[in-house]
């Protein structure tokens, strides 16, 4: 009689997903990361499948690594990066992949002080500034954050407070212009969508 086939293992519920990032960003900070499982052992395991316990979806930028920041390893966390935290039909099916196939039940919205992309989004809306190539069209989808953070006028750098609505707009996409596949689990408690702010200097990951 063959051996049964080891089940996968249970994922965590959304909110207990949420506290393991909470934790390993506290560690982060303190400079006593977890040292994350890269193991030959765990390597062979993931060659037969992933079940990460949520999608990130970040920024390109070089100095914001998700799997250090939050302190976890390979297979942890399932990725969706772009200048400016922006989604398009490749990313929001990637996020619908996580959740449907995956069943991630967090999804992180992260952004981060800075953002190169969103300070050009702010230049356009200031200085009318213009950006050559793809770079003008792939910031397009940042122009309202910058308009609702300048109309907002409220005090602070206008930068860090697009960088802040336009986290808080995805999330809203996501918690409310979704898919069925995201909206249904959601509804159901078995999905959280949540935004957060990494600051560069301190290593914190503030919660939005």
């Amino acid at each position: 009689m063959p051996a049964a086939s080891p089940q996968p293992p249970v994922q965590p519920t959304p909110d207990e997903a949420l506290q393991r990032l909470i934790a390993g960003n506290a560690a982060f900070v303190a400079d006593a990361p977890h040292a994350p499982d890269i193991s030959l052992q765990r390597r062979l395991e993931l060659a037969q499948g992933q079940q990460p316990f949520a999608t990130l979806v970040g920024c390109s930028d070089s100095r914001v690594g998700p799997e250090h920041l939050f302190g976890v390893g390979l297979g942890d966390l399932f990725i969706v990066r772009s200048a400016g935290n922006n989604v398009d039909a490749a990313g929001m099916g990637s996020i619908e992949y996580s959740v449907m196939a995956l069943k991630v039940p967090l999804i992180i919205v992260l952004g981060h002080e800075k953002c190169g992309a969103v300070a050009a989004a702010t230049d356009v809306c200031t200085k009318d500034a213009r950006f050559p190539g793809s770079i003008g069209r792939m910031i397009e989808p940042i122009l309202p954050s910058v308009i609702a953070a300048q109309r907002a006028g409220e005090d602070g750098d206008l930068v860090e407070r697009a960088v802040e609505e336009n986290v808080r707009r995805m999330v809203e996409r996501l918690q409310t212009y979704s898919e069925p596949m995201l909206l249904e689990p959601q509804s159901r408690g078995e999905l959280k969508v949540v935004g957060a702010v990494y600051e560069l200097a301190t290593g914190k990951v503030r919660w939005l």
